[in-house]
């Protein structure tokens, strides 16, 4: 049923951060081997960012890796946390959610997931259940389980009590409520990214509290994202989402700095240890083109979230579009009513949704960013004339024909 201890070990510590404490997995595993019984792997799905990316799929693989070993994933979806906020890496008070909202961006989180993780051996569980129903007494009583002095050690707290930033009560709550996740599902292991280190250990304190066998805690790096400078997230632009097309997942892909190739095989993908030696011997021959291996990344990607047959179009479509210069096979189509005069190029941009505000519009023309029928536009107050399917481009992937409907009349 369940593979031998070294090489389940071998598997587990790929590309994690750490494992706290080692010597205790190694124990769990061997007592999972004698009993048959599967390990509880725990993980916390924070409703409030219901749109996944390679970023999130980081943890979500590792939890797929003890799937396959035969142990049991477990996610908790934070319906009630999500009311109070993670405070991790927060520098202020994060606003709450209601628990409609919660529930609903857990779905979706879930649907999302179940593209990573087996649907065989995973329950899928609200942390309403248990702490909805805890009195104020119980809550009282958690509180008296840890010190002010231990929840000031979270370097977040820390940085804003030392900066004169306020912290609630109710943000120091979160952890403290998150290890009762672990206390009411027994928690064996409980995965996450190094910002969630602290709330990890505070599970394993709380756990010995109620009587339990303390989880061992794994902490995933955190995946940089396209731009290799910031921790890939939506908000800075900089993310490949896991519902993305193959053309934008493979273009995204070839966007990003070379030195990351290794790590986003090694935690985006789920290559096989020893293909990743081989990834890595063709990085440091300094006779090989990076370009090549961060292709095939592009393409390794596209297969896991799509299939071969997606990947290997993505590529042909690619080398089509920005290596011959062709157009793609499918352009989305706008119909807008323009006057005979022409149209101001950032009204055409804005009005067709090229582009989010006239700032990104005006930005990205500066840039060079901008053509009509392959013409470069370098003055954001052109007048264009439209003809039937003039074709817009903005950047190296938005494509748009543009359709006239009608000449407005005065």
């Amino acid at each position: 049923m369940f593979p031998p201890l070294n090489e389940q070990l071998d598997l587990i510590r790929r590309g994690v951060s750490e494992i706290i404490p080692e010597e205790v997995l190694v124990k769990k595993i061997e007592k999972s081997l004698q009993t048959k019984r599967p390990l509880n792997v725990k993980l916390g799905c924070d409703p409030s960012r219901p749109d996944l990316h390679l970023g999130h799929s980081v943890v979500l693989r590792k939890l797929r890796q003890f799937q396959d070993l035969g142990h049991q994933a477990i996610l908790i979806v934070g319906d009630f946390t999500g009311m109070i906020g993670d405070p991790s890496g927060r520098s202020k008070t994060r606003p709450p959610l209601t628990l409609e909202e919660t529930r609903k961006n857990g779905q979706t989180y879930f649907e999302q997931a179940t593209k990573i993780l087996s649907t065989k051996k995973i329950q899928m569980l609200y942390n309403s259940e248990w702490l909805s129903k805890m009195s104020f007494a119980d809550v009282i009583m958690l509180g008296s389980r840890y010190t002010v002095a231990r929840m000031l050690e979270r370097d977040d707290f820390e940085k804003r009590y030392e900066a004169g930033e306020p912290i609630s009560i109710h943000e120091m709550m979160y952890p403290l409520a998150q290890a009762m996740d672990s206390v009411a599902i027994n928690a064996d292991v409980e995965l996450g990214g190094t910002d969630q280190k602290f709330n990890l250990l505070v599970g394993r304190d709380i756990q010995r509290e109620y009587g339990l066998e303390p989880q061992v805690a794994i902490t995933m790096p955190i995946l940089v994202g396209t731009d290799g400078v910031d921790k890939m997230s939506k908000s800075l632009d900089n993310y490949i989402g896991i519902s993305e097309s193959p053309r934008q997942i493979y273009g995204k892909t070839l966007s990003i700095p070379d030195n990351l190739i290794y790590d986003y095989f090694v935690l985006a993908t789920s290559v096989p240890l020893d293909e990743l030696a081989k990834v890595k011997g063709r990085l440091d021959d300094k006779m090989s083109n990076p370009r090549d291996v961060k292709r095939e990344l592009a393409r390794t990607l596209v297969a896991l979230y799509h299939d071969e047959d997606a990947a290997r179009g993505a590529e042909e479509e690619f080398d089509r579009v920005f290596v011959k210069k062709d157009l793609p096979d499918e352009i989305p189509e706008c119909s807008i009513t323009l006057d005979d005069d022409g149209v101001n190029i950032v009204r055409l941009l804005t009005e067709t949704k090229l582009v989010g505000s006239n700032g990104e519009g005006r930005r990205m023309i500066e840039q060079g960013g901008v053509t009509v029928d392959g013409q470069r536009i370098s003055d954001y107050n052109a007048l264009v004339q439209i003809r039937e399917g003039v074709i817009v481009k903005v950047g190296k992937r938005r494509f748009l024909r543009v359709i006239r409907a009608q000449a407005s009349t005065h």
